[in-house]
């Protein structure tokens, strides 16, 4: 048979299977099949679009003559909301399925869309060591162009859909933190347009409360437009330890010892069950022992939490050396874990060497295309949470997750917590060292129920002193959220800019008690 006709009749065959059972059905019980089919190759032509658009505009220069008129572009956008009287609140344009957050929020559709198409690298200044980007810049673009020329950010965050804008205004984070402390802190400043269309630049020394007000407070101060970060020397590798550790004491008491080392420019552990971790330490460097490299961050390569398992699995301490961008996005490919429960073959050699070149499927189109079914059954059976505790509770939080949810494996990452003004700072007067532990995945407790479980979780939270990623959904009532977060300087510049009538309050745009 002519194999154009067997892969016709194929394609007719499942469209009567759709038909026959409804696209919704398909969806919903054979996510898989949507996936592969549709989703995966239209990652890939994003993935080539927006990297090509990106080198070209970079090599030809022309970045920043275009920033300037998009700033100019907004500032109308604002001026003419002032005009029209100021009715609603404003936010950004740019559609909610496209950010890499699985909350969905409904503030779109009755608030003013201001349009901010700005996701360029605008420069790259070796000597001040700054490279200066728009808010739409992922962390992708960011570590193909600097790798490439020799530098780094000190701590990048994980996913390479991941935008600036999303990590200054929310957070990020990355095994390096426990040096450099989070997104917000490796940031020397932000460049705004405000409530009244005016553009501000701000530093830890030129509008210094504004410049620590920014960081969580999701685009409810003004509008970002560009920001400066720090930037390092790279290395071409990062040589890796890995150790299993059993018991939970010993898990904890390894886990903070290693994070206080500031020897290890990379710390991190995955906990596969309460009592069975793999802690994990490294170090950037140009040299290889060349039998104990792993590229793993080629399209075929196991994906790196199962790697990681298998050293848990031979009891075995092992030390491998990694390309410095693979390192980086070594969780890109199978989203952390959550791919595994999208397409549940996906770590298979076959599917791997196949079609592992268009994995992952991009977090945008998943949400876009969902429906309000899968949307409802992952809120209800589904944890993606990250919770930021200081490290001496670090014993009794991981307690309180396997008592509460029991979703395996946890991801473990220190960061420093610096004394600083602004929503999230140590109880104490001093710099406090913090561990960030992210849930993702179905829970295996049999009382779990997504609106209860999760506030237990945060009421334990806040008992700490830590605090709740706002990517995630949220279910504290006003009082609790303000209990979380120090809004002391946030409420300040609140009324001080004028913000109050012109975007929504952060606990009215992030929490589900307040969108509902």
């Amino acid at each position: 048979m002519n194999p154009l006709l067997y892969l016709g009749g194929l394609v007719v065959l499942f469209l009567v299977w759709i038909k026959v059972k409804g696209l919704e059905y398909v969806i919903v019980h054979q996510r898989w099949i949507f996936v592969c089919l549709f989703l995966l190759p239209l990652s890939v032509i994003f993935d080539v679009y927006y990297y090509l658009r990106a080198w070209i505009i970079f090599k030809m220069c022309s970045a920043p003559k275009q920033h300037d008129q998009r700033v100019r572009d907004i500032q109308r956008q604002v001026r003419e909301w002032k005009k029209e009287g100021g009715k609603k609140h404003m936010c950004t344009g740019r559609p909610g399925w496209l950010t890499v957050s699985l909350r969905v929020g409904k503030y779109k559709k009755t608030h003013k869309n201001i349009m901010i198409n700005m996701m360029d690298i605008l420069e790259v200044d070796t000597k001040r060591q700054v490279v200066r980007v728009e808010p739409l810049a992922n962390m992708g673009q960011v570590t193909a162009l600097l790798n490439s020329i020799g530098w780094t950010l000190p701590v990048l965050p994980e996913l390479d859909d991941l935008t600036v804008g999303g990590l200054v205004m929310g957070t990020g984070i990355e095994s390096s933190s426990h040096i450099y402390g989070l997104f917000q802190h490796i940031c020397v400043a932000f460049e705004l347009v405000l409530a009244d269309g005016s553009l501000v630049r701000c530093t830890e020394k030129e509008n210094s409360d504004l410049f620590y007000a920014v960081p969580w407070s999701c685009g409810t101060l003004g509008f970002l437009v560009a920001a400066e970060i720090r930037i390092i020397p790279a290395r071409k590798w990062v040589k890796l330890c890995y150790e299993p550790i059993r018991g939970l004491d010993a898990i904890c008491k390894k886990f903070a010892e290693e994070s206080a080392n500031r020897e290890n420019q990379f710390v991190e552990g995955l906990q596969y069950s309460r009592d069975e971790a793999v802690i994990m330490t490294g170090t950037m460097t140009d040299h290889a022992e060349p039998d104990k490299t792993n590229c793993i961050g080629h399209y075929y390569k196991p994906w790196f939490f199962r790697h990681v398992e298998g050293f848990l699995k031979q009891n075995r301490v092992a030390v491998e050396y990694i390309p410095l961008r693979h390192y980086y996005h070594r969780h890109t490919r199978s989203i952390f874990w959550e791919l595994q429960d999208i397409i549940p073959f996906g770590n298979n050699p076959l599917f791997r060497y196949v079609f592992g070149w268009m994995v992952p499927p991009k977090i945008s189109l998943l949400k876009l295309t969902q429906g309000e079914t899968i949307r409802k059954l992952y809120e209800q059976h589904h944890v993606v949470q990250d919770m930021l505790v200081p490290m001496k509770h670090i014993k009794s939080a991981i307690l309180r997750f396997h008592e509460d949810i029991q979703v395996y494996p946890l991801w473990l990452c220190p960061f420093m917590l610096p004394n600083q003004p602004g929503m999230v700072h140590p109880k104490g007067d001093e710099d406090e060292l913090y561990v960030d532990i992210g849930a993702y995945g179905e829970p295996q407790v049999k009382h779990f129920e997504a609106r209860s479980s999760t506030r237990q979780l945060e009421k334990f939270v806040r008992d700490v002193h830590g605090f709740q990623m706002l990517y995630a959904d949220v279910y504290m009532e006003r009082q609790e959220f303000w209990e979380m977060f120090d809004g002391t300087l946030y409420h300040k510049l609140r009324k001080q800019l004028t913000c109050e009538d012109a975007f929504p309050e952060v606990y009215d745009k992030i929490c589900k008690t307040a969108r509902h």
